[in-house]
C-alpha cells in the first residue's frame, strides 16, 4: 500500500514538473529552441536514459537498474544515473517533446527521436584508450559505435538521402557531454599525471568530438549542439581522491583549482575546434553548450535555489562520511550506502553524477543560453 501512495506522489510530482516547462515565461526569458520534433542524443552517463542496462547480459547487474537509482522519477529506477530525471529530460519537456527512449530498449516509440548515450562510454575508443594503458571497465559502446548505431536508425526510417535530410532539418542532435570519462580512466586507472592525461587525451578526445559533428551534418543534420565538460574539481570523487591539505589548491567554493583548469582546457580547444566547424559549415548551426559556467551558475547560488550550504560538494547517496561522503569502493547502490533524507537540497546524487534538481536547474540555464544561438529555420 505504502508503495502504491509512494508511486502516486512521484507521479504527481513528475505531472507538475512537466506543467511547469508548459506554462508562459516571460519574453525575456522564453523556452525555445526552434521547435523540433526530434532530438538524437549520443554521450555518456549524463545523459544515458537506459542503453548501459540494457547492453548486460545480465542487466539488473548494473547498480543503475536498482534503487536508489530513480527513487524520485517514480520510485523506480531507468537506468539513469541519478534519483531522478536528466537535463536531456527536461529539455525535451521544454521543447514538448516526449523523454527520449534509449536505443537498444527496441520495442519503443523513435518517432520524435532516440537517445544513444551509454553510461561509462568515452570519446575514444577502447583500443586506443589501451594502447595509452588505460583501462575501460563499463562499456565499449564508445562514441564512433554510438554513431553507428544512429546510421543504422536513419536507415530503418529514411527511404532516401533526401528523405532523411528533410526529416533532420527539424532534429536537434546532442554530440555529448562525452569525453569525461576518457579523462576519468585516464585519472584513475591509467594512473596518468594532469599533464599527461592533457597532452594525451585532450587532442583526440577534442577530434574524436569534431569528427563525428562532421559525420551527423554529412548525414542532414542542420542543427547540432555540443556540451562541454562541467569543473570536475567541485565533484566528490574527484575532491575525495586528490584531497590534500594544501589550502591553495582550493577556490572560494572548496573547488580543486587544477582540476577545474584542466576541465576549462578541455572546453577551451573543444570551442577552437568547434569555431573551424562553423567557418566550413555556415548553414549550420554549431553551438556550443557551457555546462561548466551552467554548473557553476548553480553552484554560486546554491542556497538561494534550496541546497544545503553545508552539503555542497556531498554525495547525497553514498557511504564514506566525512567531507563528501563518497567510497571509490562502496558506491551508491551497495548495501554499505546510505541516502540523504531530502536529496533535492543535493547538488550531488552519488558523487559522480547529480540530483535530479540540480540537472533541472542546469538544464534550464542551458535553454536560455541555448536559444538565442540557434537560428529558427522552420
Amino acid at each position: 500500500m505504502a508503495s502504491s501512495q509512494t508511486n502516486l506522489i512521484f507521479s504527481f510530482l513528475l505531472t507538475l514538473n512537466f506543467l511547469f516547462f508548459l506554462l508562459p515565461l516571460p519574453s525575456s526569458a522564453t523556452i525555445s529552441l526552434c521547435s523540433p520534433n526530434a532530438i538524437y542524443q549520443l554521450g555518456d552517463s549524463i545523459s544515458d536514459t537506459g542503453n548501459l542496462i540494457r547492453q548486460s547480459t545480465s542487466p539488473k547487474a548494473s547498480v543503475f537498474a536498482h534503487l536508489p537509482y530513480g527513487i524520485s522519477f517514480l520510485g523506480q529506477p531507468t537506468g539513469r544515473c541519478s534519483n531522478g530525471l536528466l537535463m536531456i529530460d527536461y529539455i525535451a519537456m521544454s521543447l514538448r517533446l516526449p523523454l527520449l527512449n534509449p536505443y537498444l530498449a527496441k520495442d519503443s516509440d523513435f518517432s520524435h527521436g532516440v537517445n544513444f548515450a551509454v553510461a561509462g562510454s568515452t570519446a575514444l575508443d577502447s583500443s586506443f584508450l589501451a594502447e595509452n594503458d588505460i583501462n575501460s571497465p563499463i562499456t565499449n559502446s564508445s562514441l564512433s559505435i554510438q554513431l553507428n548505431w544512429l546510421k543504422s536508425h536513419l536507415k530503418s526510417i529514411c527511404h532516401t538521402k533526401k528523405d532523411c535530410e528533410e526529416k533532420l532539418t527539424r532534429s536537434i542532435f546532442f554530440v555529448g557531454e562525452i569525453g569525461g570519462n576518457d579523462y576519468n580512466y585516464g585519472f584513475f586507472r591509467g594512473l596518468k599525471t594532469m599533464d599527461e592525461v592533457q597532452k594525451i587525451l585532450v587532442p583526440h578526445v577534442v577530434q574524436s568530438i569534431t569528427r563525428t559533428v562532421m559525420e551527423v551534418i554529412k548525414l542532414g543534420a542542420t542543427q547540432v549542439i555540443v556540451p562541454g565538460n562541467f569543473p570536475i574539481g567541485c565533484l566528490p570523487i574527484y575532491l575525495t581522491i586528490f584531497q590534500t591539505n594544501d589550502t591553495e589548491a582550493y577556490n572560494e567554493f572548496k573547488c580543486l583549482k587544477g582540476l577545474n583548469g584542466f576541465a576549462m582546457f578541455h572546453n577551451d580547444q573543444l570551442q577552437q575546434a568547434l569555431q573551424q566547424l562553423r567557418n566550413a559549415h555556415p548553414n549550420v548551426d554549431i553551438v556550443y553548450a557551457d555546462y561548466y559556467n551552467a554548473f557553476k551558475w548553480v553552484l554560486h547560488r546554491a542556497p538561494l535555489l534550496g541546497f544545503d550550504k553545508d552539503s555542497l560538494q556531498k554525495a547525497c547517496c553514498g557511504s564514506g562520511g566525512g567531507k563528501y561522503n563518497f567510497e571509490r569502493r562502496n558506491l551508491c547502490g551497495v548495501a554499505e550506502a546510505t541516502v540523504c533524507p531530502i536529496p533535492e537540497t543535493y547538488i550531488s546524487w552519488d558523487g559522480i553524477h547529480l540530483t535530479e534538481k540540480a540537472y533541472m536547474h542546469i538544464a534550464n540555464w542551458l535553454i536560455r543560453d541555448l536559444t538565442p544561438k540557434l537560428k529558427c529555420l522552420f
